[in-house]
């Protein structure tokens, strides 16, 4: 650490040290009241290349589609972004960004070439500008003058022939986007936000924008030398409390498919960001989950991203000659499968003949595929395709599919006959997912954690109760940490006014 320096080095050091001493005094005891979920994340798949996880605006952080289980003529895509949304992060809260085209892309032949887009813009409106506030009163519907900062998007439908495109149609204008759960003070019914927020298309489908609960669950310390080097950091969820914004569409299975006889889909997500020319220029990309964390290497990640399916040969080697069998190797002594894994080009840029791959052509590309063919079923495994339910990963993606476990264990040679349990001892979301569309569960309020109780709906009334509350303990800590910040407070200004007369001396 490089030392302060200053005109008196006693004497700047005698104020660092009171100025710490002051910040302790008020933020440990403080820290310890909100010491609630979620906490901090060292490592994360959401944040997978250097360059995009510079911009979490810009980051998909997830892709699912799976055929509706209660629509089962329609297919529901889910596109996430915004890693690790802290619930109380005000007062700027979660946003798309007003400069970037969100896509969703549909290859429904197999050519790894565009056959459709779908795609979301976003605009923001702030209503008083002269407010730090991000909703200045109790806000009960999308339309309250009350939310201060609103986001808009519209929806459109490009067609693409051999690659090329022909027509724009436009399938939703100005809808409303979910806003961030400030807490239930501020929001106090976010459900009925976001019933508000769900859009229904003329051709039977449904969209929706707006902060839902992560519905990734993983315990992400697999970075830490693959949980620890001795298993020592599994079964935990590392993204429990956080939430993402989330893109849900649900189509007719008749609009993305080719034809009934040619079911399979290919999908894939992007984000396009405006430059200062004014041109867009793709900076995210997802399909399968976790192929740009642990698939490609550091030198490819953001290549990767602002690459084009029908260019993935250039990637090939990263899947056929594989890292990460070699590091469980190295630290778990567990034998890698013999090179080159022709097993994972067919689940992650092929598709399972018989199962998922696209026809008449299979050209390797990285994207998910879905066979909208396959019904969904009552009673979905977490481990999908390899517990026998095809309707699950890599047939698509469904919420409930444990992708880590079953990444790990294909990786590990499962569909090579090297049989393993190999998983993170995290089998399922901190929060139940719902029946209907968009599915993904509620996003965790930004009050989360005990409500004071107020006689009045005056702001000076609350913390009056706050403070006289009958929990003697939860009493004592509020204001134990009040009366030290405001103790660590004086004590700075103290510091600071000795210091400055110091300064003023002429020795």
């Amino acid at each position: 650490m490089t030392p302060l320096i200053s005109r008196s080095g006693a004497g700047r050091k005698g104020l660092v040290s009171l100025i710490c001493g002051a910040l302790a005094t008020g933020g440990i005891t403080a820290a310890s009241v909100a010491a609630l979920e979620p906490g901090a994340a060292s490592a994360s798949s959401h944040r997978e290349a250097p360059l995009i996880s510079g911009t979490p605006q810009y980051d998909n952080t997830d892709l699912y589609a799976f055929v509706s289980p209660d629509k089962s003529d329609t297919t529901t895509i889910v596109s996430d972004y915004i890693p690790f949304e802290e619930p109380a992060g005000g007062p700027n809260f979660y946003q798309f960004a007003d400069d970037a085209q969100y896509d969703i892309h549909i290859d429904n032949n197999g050519d790894a070439k565009d056959d459709l887009i779908f795609r979301y813009t976003f605009r923001t409106q702030i209503k008083n500008k002269k407010t730090f506030l991000y909703n200045t009163g109790v806000v009960d519907n999308l339309t309250d003058p009350d939310l201060n900062v609103t986001q808009a998007y519209n929806l459109d439908l490009i067609k693409f022939k051999n690659g090329k495109q022909q027509h724009t149609t436009r399938i939703a204008s100005d809808i409303p986007a979910a806003p961030s759960d400030v807490g239930k003070a501020s929001m106090p019914d976010y459900g009925k936000l976001r019933s508000q927020a769900i859009y229904k298309t003329v051709n039977g489908g449904a969209t929706f924008a707006g902060q839902a609960d992560d519905p990734f669950f993983a315990d992400l310390r697999v970075f830490d030398l693959l949980y620890g080097g001795n298993l020592s950091e599994v079964g935990r969820d590392t993204l429990k409390g956080y939430n993402v914004n989330t893109i849900a569409l649900q189509v007719p299975n008749s609009l993305i498919r080719q034809s009934a006889s040619r079911p399979t889909v290919g999908i894939y997500a992007t984000t396009q960001r405006r430059n200062a020319q004014g041109y867009y220029a793709q900076v995210s990309r997802l399909g399968n989950p976790l192929v740009n964390e642990v698939v490609n290497p550091q030198k490819d990640k953001d290549k990767f991203n602002a690459s084009q399916p029908k260019d993935d040969a250039q990637f090939l080697k990263n899947v056929t000659n594989p890292e990460l069998p070699k590091l469980i190797q190295a630290i778990y002594n567990i034998k890698a499968p013999s090179e080159p894994r022709n097993d994972l080009v067919d689940v992650f840029l092929k598709g399972v003949k018989g199962l998922n791959q696209e026809q008449p052509y299979a050209t390797p590309s990285e994207m998910l595929r879905l066979n909208t063919s396959i019904k969904p079923t009552a009673k979905p495994k977490r481990l999908g395709v390899l517990d026998g339910d095809n309707a699950g990963f890599p047939n698509g993606r469904r919420l409930t599919d444990d992708v880590i476990d079953e990444a790990l264990q294909v990786v590990e040679g499962e569909l090579v006959g090297s049989k393993n349990d190999l998983g993170d001892a995290v089998d399922k979301n901190d929060k139940g997912f719902e029946k209907y569309f968009p599915y993904v569960a509620e996003p965790t309020s930004g009050s989360r954690g005990a409500l004071a109780k107020a006689a009045g709906s005056s702001t000076k009334s609350a913390l009056g109760d706050a403070l006289t509350s009958s929990d003697s303990s939860n009493t004592t800590l509020i204001a134990g940490s009040a009366a030290a910040g405001a103790a660590g407070v004086l004590l700075i200004g103290t510091a600071f006014g000795w210091w400055r007369r110091r300064m003023q001396r002429p020795y």
